[in-house]
């Protein structure tokens, strides 16, 4: 792995997000274009296409071999050990409806495990960076997930994926986490999320099957400042994987969490405490 690139591209990423997050700003409860997405009720407006414009532009002029992927424009390039994720603006559907929960997101995988990991929000001016073996800041503050002495009075953040909507057995997990603890969180803005955990504000993720160019950088984030992500088998999450299914806390936390989520799985078939996605 060559850390002068993994340097470099952190110069870039801070550089080029804070201009992104900048259109974001300027342009939050006016703006002009917005169209739906896909038949998931996703929208897109004229912002992310702006936004990631002006990173995809940068990244391709620094790196030119690297290929990219981002959530409006797709994949551009050749298969590289170097694979760039941007989500422009990770919380469209607050930005589209004046709810002011959205961030922009860059994160650069190598062999596909997340190696640099930024993401800022705008209206807050705070800039999360994490590097592989670095730790994780927040405007240059160490970040550090939080381990609290009464979990079930604690804040647990839930992310779904868009393809997931009603389903049967997300729906009686959810419910059955917002029982558990004192709150469960939806933001609609993922990144933020991840944030919230490493910075110490909440004090686990669950996620369902959401994976997208939004994941990475934010399980970075909490991975360098201590956290634990594993899926619901209980296994360290590794690599890339289409259809995630994770939990995320600090690691006093991961016995706990892992076997609340299972309960709530309880009713659906698992095999030696194993969960399968059918």
């Amino acid at each position: 792995m060559d850390y002068n690139t993994i340097e470099r591209a952190k110069e870039l990423s801070i550089t080029v997000i804070r201009q992104a997050g900048l259109i974001a700003k300027e342009k939050f409860d006016n703006f002009n274009e917005i169209s739906m997405k896909d038949q998931h009720g996703d929208v897109v407006t004229e912002v992310d296409y702006l936004a990631e414009k002006i990173i995809i532009n940068a990244i391709q002029e620094a790196f030119p071999d690297h290929q990219i992927h981002s959530e409006e424009a797709g994949s551009i390039g050749q298969e590289n050990d170097w694979l760039w994720l941007i989500d422009p603006l990770d919380g469209t559907n607050n930005f589209a409806i004046g709810l002011p929960i959205f961030t922009t997101s860059i994160t650069l995988m190598y062999q596909r495990e997340p190696v640099l990991g930024v993401i800022y929000e705008p209206l807050t001016d705070r800039l999360f960076v994490s590097v592989i073996g670095q730790g994780s800041y927040c405007n240059e503050r160490p970040l550090q997930v939080r381990s609290n002495s009464n979990l079930l009075k604690g804040n647990i953040g839930w992310i779904q994926g868009h393809v997931v909507q009603n389903d049967s057995r997300a729906t009686k997990l959810r419910q059955h986490i917002d029982l558990k603890f004192k709150r469960m969180m939806r933001l609609w803005a993922p990144t933020l999320q991840w944030c919230m955990l490493a910075k110490g504000d909440i004090d686990g993720i669950v996620l369902y099957n959401s994976e997208g160019d939004d994941l990475y950088s934010g399980l970075l984030m909490v991975q360098e400042a201590g956290g634990v992500v594993i899926d619901f088998e209980g296994n360290p999450f590794k690599g890339m994987n289409e259809q995630p299914y994770l939990i995320a806390c600090h690691p006093d936390h991961k016995e706990d969490l892992l076997a609340i989520v299972r309960e709530g799985l309880s009713y659906q078939h698992l095999e030696s405490g194993s969960f399968r996605a059918r």
